[in-house]
């Protein structure tokens, strides 16, 4: 059942800020808004210092419907602003904080300190913690998390991670589609291309060094597209295709791939592969199904749950290069790349959502409001 209608403010970024966070943050908006309630959506002006986030921070045109009511006065060079804005939202009937990264935590500390406790807020954790770690990232996340009245998570093991910080109620809901808006997918054509898509940022926890190693290892003739920006490493990347002699199988894309490129990238694999060490949720799995390819994933995160084995992907273990190896011959069998196709089905995500909708609302409604 629905929870009333609320006055929310959703915090974190949006257009003309690129990526899942502003993906997600604009589509929560939009299904808050559909289902009843009244959003704003508070993004920035300038949301990190470059050399936090070495790749490009913001798009020039939209990807996807930008949500009417967002407010961009969030400054990282702005402090004051952080008070200014916790305390014009201390009418509201709840606060999500995106939380995406511990480096956003001093500005949420600010509006924490702006609304003073008169309203409930929820910190939104797509990551508790980051998979590269620094220092600062549990002190930091343990003073936001001990703060909130809730926090919000999108698995078991990431409610497991949040419960070890802090003593607040802590839910757990499925991260459902936010897919970018893009053109629509290419129809399939049934033939075997021979070719594999790595596809978004390019970070070591995702294991591009493996995917190459089992790449040279594994079936004769395969090749690979490298697309999405490097956060550092390019230069060793090209130094290990040609070590591993792959020059003439591996095509890399480094930068940022805008939406209306996706469906050709899609269109031109026979399968997505996410090689990655550690994962907690990625729209990619999803974002491959609704282009009608199979996905190649190691078992981490929530990978297992949305790659069916045998059916409409593969599944094997993480960082382990002869088990991704033994992976990419099992899916270049003959037939099964097309049978794999064939089980692929694009999911609902509107049930997900309103199940998703209802477990962050339900931070008010359930009264997890802290003393």
């Amino acid at each position: 059942m629905g929870n009333p209608a609320l006055r929310i403010a959703v915090v974190g970024p949006a257009f003309p800020f690129k990526g899942g966070g502003a993906h997600h943050t604009t589509e929560l908006a939009h299904r808050l808004s559909a289902a009843g309630h009244e959003v704003v959506i508070e993004s920035w002006r300038a949301q990190y210092p470059r050399f936090l986030y070495p790749g490009q921070q913001t798009i020039s045109e939209p990807e996807g419907e930008p949500f009417p009511g967002t407010r961009r006065r969030l400054d990282w060079r702005r402090p004051d602003g952080w008070w200014r804005t916790g305390r014009a939202l201390r009418e509201r009937d709840l606060v999500v904080l995106a939380v995406l990264s511990p480096v956003q935590v001093p500005s949420y500390l600010g509006i924490l300190g702006g609304l003073r406790r008169r309203t409930p807020v929820v910190a939104l954790c797509h990551n508790v913690l980051p998979h590269e770690r620094k220092p600062y990232d549990v002190p930091l996340m343990r003073r936001l998390l001990r703060r909130v009245d809730g926090v919000l998570v999108h698995s078991g093991a990431q409610a497991d991670l949040a419960r070890g910080l802090t003593g607040r109620p802590v839910r757990v809901a499925e991260m459902p589609a936010h897919l970018p808006a893009s053109a629509k997918p290419a129809p399939p054509d049934g033939k075997v291309r021979r070719r594999l898509l790595f596809f978004g940022i390019v970070r070591p926890y995702k294991g591009l060094d493996v995917l190459l190693r089992a790449l040279a290892a594994g079936p004769d003739g395969v090749a690979l597209t490298v697309a999405g920006e490097f956060w550092g490493g390019l230069e060793e990347t090209r130094a290990l295709i040609a070590e591993l002699g792959l020059t003439d199988r591996v095509e890399l894309r480094p930068g940022y791939v805008p939406a209306a490129d996706v469906p050709g990238l899609f269109a031109a694999a026979d399968a997505l592969v996410l090689p990655y060490r550690t994962a907690t949720a990625s729209q990619n799995v999803w974002m491959a199904h609704e282009h009608g390819l199979p996905v190649i994933a190691t078992d981490v995160g929530g990978f297992g749950e949305q790659v069916r084995d045998g059916e409409d992907g593969v599944v094997c273990a993480p960082d382990d290069v002869p088990a991704l190896t033994r992976a990419l011959e099992r899916f270049y069998t003959p037939g099964e790349p097309e049978r794999l196709r064939s089980g692929v089905r694009p999911v609902d995500h509107g049930p997900v959502w309103a199940a998703y909708l209802d477990v962050l609302t339900g931070a008010i409604t359930g009264a997890v409001r802290a003393p």
